[in-house]
């Protein structure tokens, strides 16, 4: 006889695991079915290398909501983020080294423009009031514009209302977020080009366009709104790696009843009269549920996970047109000892932070331009940390794990290179031959590397086309349209069946709202009230 629950979740990432603690946590019958052998989905530590443990996509923390810390009581769990301090850029013969001690900053941008070290606090007090404007935007619910119920417009009214008591300078800032791109916006305060290179860099993470494309200084907004311990724009590294942040929900999830099952896959969910009651598991187990909730991206669900013809066609063609384009890759190394940067030798605080190969706007289109075209990018942007100098548990003593994000990697290959299978390696050595450019040792300290593609991310994952947000957060896939207009207020068109992934509102990154939000909407639609 199959197993029967109040709630069934399709994923252990961070925002399913998130689903399952509030859902557990109001007295809800709930499990986690993960395909994998360990829980996080992207957020996830491997031991890849004896010895080596890595952050293996996702490497760091800021977006993760402080209200769901504090509900799911995650310190208790094991979750504790080191902060990361600063970003540093090296150039060839000098470099630009930002810290989160403000008045060494500032000393900092003196010896590149009097003018920038003057704006510096002028736009780093505005970008905090806009984020401090706009966070509400992440705990509602988007209202669908395509029905008749205005009570779903009450959230917006408040927004409305606070955006009308903005000075009119910031609300003509707002506009400028929501429409120019990342460049052009930080062009308004500064002129060094690394320090505008660098800040772009938060406006293109992610998505299939360049820090001069229209609509990237909204994406700045976003990474700006990451807090910790109440410090915007605050970064940090989970001790353990990512996973830890993972593993402490899961455990609060735990604490609170939920089960979690690992290594079992689904392979659909069990639609009959419109209504979903259950998944079905790749070895032909069935388990009944109240509601299903999915935590992988909308195609998976849409197209992989319901049976052909039981949606709309027209819906699925929505479903279809809604932009995923992968843009990323990753690339982890053991090595044996610490690089050596030229323009600043030795070991020394600038390595604990952020390194961001970013030495100016053109270099970064540059990078943009062979995406275009189908191309890896042969000088790509790299957002490199150092895990090992906050956290040493990561590795064996004396050693350190690095990890590098990439752009660009577009997941559609020009079809004259072949696949991605056939370009890994040579990505990977794009990737060192950067790094040598500014730290030329780099090559003689790597005792290992893992090379991870747009390809890759997809199959190890489920992102499809290896995009890290579940579907690209440009302007037109945000809010009320995320992942499909009419639904995204986490229903979908099969009665009690729920996303509450990265596709939906608020978008991607290790956020957990998603999942909080919609486990509320579960749980609003029962008639019940979390506790």
């Amino acid at each position: 006889m199959a197993q029967s629950y109040d709630a069934v979740i399709i994923g252990g990432g961070h925002n399913g695991l998130v689903s399952a603690a509030y859902l557990a946590r109001a007295g809800l019958r709930t499990l986690v079915l993960e395909k994998r052998e360990l829980l996080g989905g992207a957020a996830v530590t491997e031991e890849i290398f004896p010895g080596f443990r890595f952050s293996v996509a996702s490497y760091v923390v800021s977006l993760l909501r402080p209200e769901i810390i504090r509900e799911l009581e995650l310190p208790k769990h094991g979750l504790d983020i080191l902060p990361l301090d600063g970003t540093f850029t090296p150039l060839e013969k000098d470099y630009l080294w930002r810290v989160n001690d403000h008045g060494r900053t500032i000393r900092e941008l003196r010896r590149w423009s009097l003018g920038d070290a003057e704006a510096y606090e002028e736009y780093g007090q505005l970008m905090v009031e806009m984020a401090r404007f706009i966070k509400p935007i992440l705990s509602i619910v988007p209202p669908d514009l395509t029905g008749m119920d205005p009570r779903q417009l009450a959230p917006l009214s408040g927004l409305l209302r606070a955006f009308q008591k903005l000075p009119e300078k910031q609300q003509a800032v707002f506009v400028q977020l929501m429409t120019m791109s990342a460049t052009d916006f930080l062009r308004q305060w500064f002129e060094t080009d690394p320090l505008i290179a660098t800040m772009s860099a938060s406006g293109i993470i992610g998505t299939y366009q360049g820090v001069q494309s229209p609509g990237t200084a909204y994406v700045l907004l976003h990474h700006y709104m990451g807090e910790i311990d109440g410090a915007f724009r605050a970064w940090g590294i989970p001790r353990g790696g990512t996973g830890g942040v993972s593993n402490a929900i899961g455990e609060s999830a735990r604490a609170f009843g939920a089960e979690i099952r690992l290594e079992a896959p689904v392979a659909r969910i069990i639609v009959k009269g419109g209504r979903a009651v259950g998944v079905a598991l790749e070895d032909g187990e069935e388990i009944h549920a109240r509601a299903v909730l999915s935590s992988v991206d909308s195609r998976l669900t849409y197209l992989g996970l319901i049976e052909s013809g039981t949606l709309d066609p027209d819906f699925e063609e929505e479903v279809r047109r809604f932009k995923f384009r992968g843009s990323s890759g990753k690339v982890n190394m053991a090595v044996d000892r610490l690089p050596d940067f030229t323009c600043l030798p030795g070991e020394g605080d600038h390595l604990r932070g952020a390194i961001s190969f970013s030495a100016g706007v053109d270099d970064m289109e540059r990078a943009y331009d062979d995406a275009k075209y189908g191309h890896w990018s042969k000088r790509p942007y790299i957002d490199m940390i150092i895990p090992t100098l906050v956290d040493p548990s990561m590795a064996p003593p004396g050693k350190h794990v690095i990890s590098c994000f990439v752009q660009y990697a577009p997941y559609k290959l020009d079809p004259s290179l072949g696949t991605w299978d056939d370009n890994r390696e040579a990505f990977g050595d794009a990737v060192i031959d950067r790094i040598a450019e500014v730290a030329p040792n780099i090559r003689d300290i790597i005792l290992h590397r893992q090379v991870l593609t747009p390809l890759d991310i997809e199959r190890r994952f489920g992102l499809t086309e290896g995009n890290i947000f579940q579907g690209e957060l440009s302007l037109e896939q945000l809010f009320f349209n995320r992942p499909v207009p009419g639904y995204a207020r986490f229903k979908t068109p099969v009665k009690d069946l729920w996303l509450c992934g990265s596709a939906t509102h608020p978008g991607g990154g290790i956020m957990g709202a998603n999942g909080r939000i919609a486990a509320m909407e579960v749980l609003r639609a029962r008639g019940r009230k979390a506790a």
